[in-house]
């Protein structure tokens, strides 16, 4: 198999005629072309007057040797994941227990469909509901204030990025990512999130298909108990033995397991709570801090394609900024959510958190993204002493209860005006952009409930971010706080081998616990742990 990279072509050429284009560029024949695919497509807007899609391609064709002269092209090994298989099942042999993950998130979604095609049937103990339950539950928060502690956009099958933009971009190279990508399209996602360079499925979609990872981890024998509150686990000789949930009636429950894989995201407190108290070594980690960005789309749009804004073949663009702020903190956007919305995300009663969400057409009027400034674990230490392993969650807490109050006490989120933000005065009004976050908006100065380093780099970072979009500083863009969710505040220590804690048999795994960030990397990260199951559970 071949692969040529770097085709350029104009944004409404037909993906049809690719072929043919590339048997013009090689200066063969068409007919000598087989088993073509595409397997990358991105845009490249640097000349705003002659935007050009780029593709790589694979295929075979004849005379490999003369054609590998191109500079383009190159020669690809035949590699494919597989999944590796249990010796139990391989022997036909019962186990004496089944594995046990805690959250249902990417992590835990794909480790347990590797585990349950491995054939050790895993059980899935999720606090919150499947995705329809989970639905009427954020809709009830974001309609009536009402929130469900344990069924929100935090919590629930498919875990926070089910209600997000469903981006599928990662920095991180591993075989597995195809292999991902390969199980959403199998599950209903569109086959294009196989090569664009850019991929995202969007909130409607991703709920379906998250289901369909559920329903097919089933059909192999793997076990999903929803509304079950990882309580603790019980330990011999600092080897796990048990594991311990609540129910939604208040009941306690035990799984007798050598295996627990603990895929629980990074909202999940009180859970990191109760692995400290039991005794796993958690440290603090980095993080950041700040609010979302609305601009409309078609400001974004004319920035970033010029006179071909709003063409449909390049549909709603996004963007991604940072700058190394004067006193060394990075300040950066993240989770840029095209032609979306903010939403409310919060899990805990008296807090405020919000987060982005874009369905997959990303049709809405305003734009929106986080705006980040870095968080280390100085910056919650007291009188120069390391900080408490938790002292990052209290940090964070804080900081979304006194959004809360400034909000109004009722879960709308402050919001402020960027010129005015600017300004350091509260906002009275909103004017031209108006906000999308639900359950609702109250106008105020958010230096009221942000860190002053914070505040501080934020004003930095919009101005030196002015210069790389104009305008991105538009004194009417709307400021809404506060976006504390970005990743986890700990680590839950794992030996880099074995991937297992300080408790032997216990796998932290995916973003909660430090190792992933976003759906890929979690998902990548869920697929490695239940390997590593799979290894300890030979062994036995």
């Amino acid at each position: 198999m071949l692969r040529l990279s770097n085709l350029k072509t104009d944004i409404h050429t037909d993906t049809a005629s690719l072929p043919n284009l590339v048997a013009k560029k090689l200066r063969i024949s068409s007919s000598d072309i087989s088993q073509f695919k595409i397997v990358k497509k991105s845009i490249d807007s640097r000349d705003k007057s002659d935007i050009k899609f780029v593709y790589s391609v694979d295929f075979t064709a004849p005379n490999e040797q003369r054609l590998l002269k191109n500079k383009d092209m190159t020669k690809l090994s035949a590699h494919e994941y597989r999944i590796p298989i249990g010796k139990f099942l391989a022997e036909g042999r019962p186990l004496s227990s089944c594995p046990v993950i805690v959250g249902a998130g990417p992590a835990g979604l794909f480790a347990a469909n590797i585990l349950a095609e491995a054939g050790l049937a895993p059980i899935v103990l999720e606090r919150g509901q499947p995705v329809a339950q989970r639905t009427q539950d954020i809709e009830l928060f974001h309609t009536k204030r009402l929130l469900n502690e344990n069924s929100n956009i935090q919590f629930g099958e498919g875990g926070a990025g089910t209600f997000s933009d469903g981006k599928l971009t990662t920095g991180i190279r591993d075989e597995r990512i195809s292999y991902v990508l390969r199980q959403f399209v199998e599950c209903g996602a569109p086959e294009e999130i196989e090569y664009l360079a850019k991929p995202h499925i969007g909130t409607d979609k991703l709920v379906g298909v998250v289901t369909n990872l559920r329903k097919k981890a089933e059909s192999n024998g793997a076990r999903f108990i929803f509304g079950a509150k990882f309580a603790g686990f019980t330990a011999s000789d600092s080897t796990l033995t048990q594991v311990r949930y609540i129910d939604n009636e208040s009941n306690i429950h035990t799984i007798d397991t050598s295996a627990l894989v603990l895929a629980i995201g990074h909202s999940s407190r009180d859970t990191v709570e109760v692995l400290y108290e039991n005794g796993l070594y958690i440290t603090p980690k980095a993080f950041s801090i700040g609010v979302r960005i609305e601009h409309s789309q078609q400001f974004i749009n004319e920035s970033q394609y010029g006179k071909f804004a709003g063409d449909p073949a390049l549909g709603s663009a996004s963007y991604k900024l940072s700058h190394r702020l004067t006193n060394g903190r990075g300040v950066y956007t993240f989770c840029m959510c095209p032609g979306g919305t903010v939403v409310g995300a919060s899990s805990e009663l008296g807090c405020v958190v919000t987060n982005g969400m874009s369905r997959y057409a990303r049709a809405l009027a305003n734009a929106n993204s986080a705006l980040l400034v870095s968080v280390t674990p100085a910056d919650f230490a007291i009188d120069g002493e390391p900080p408490h392993p938790l002292a990052g969650i209290a940090f964070q807490r804080r900081l979304e209860q006194l959004t809360f109050e400034l909000g109004g006490s009722n879960y709308s989120a402050p919001i402020q005006l960027v010129g005015d933000f600017l300004a350091n005065r509260a906002s009275a009004q909103i004017r031209q952009i108006k906000p999308t976050y639900m359950p609702g908006v109250t106008p105020a100065n958010l230096a009221d409930c942000l860190p002053p380093f914070v505040v501080e780099g934020l004003r930095e970072g919009l101005l030196a971010m002015d210069k790389k979009i104009a305008c991105f500083a538009d004194p009417d863009a709307v400021l809404t706080a506060v976006e504390s969710r970005s990743s986890s505040p700990v680590i839950i220590k794992r030996d880099p081998s074995s991937f297992q804690a300080n408790i032997a048999g216990i796998f932290p795994c995916g973003e909660g616990a430090g190792y992933a960030g976003g759906i890929m990397s979690a998902a990548v990260d869920g697929i490695i742990t239940a390997e590593k199951v799979i290894a300890l559970t030979n062994m036995l």
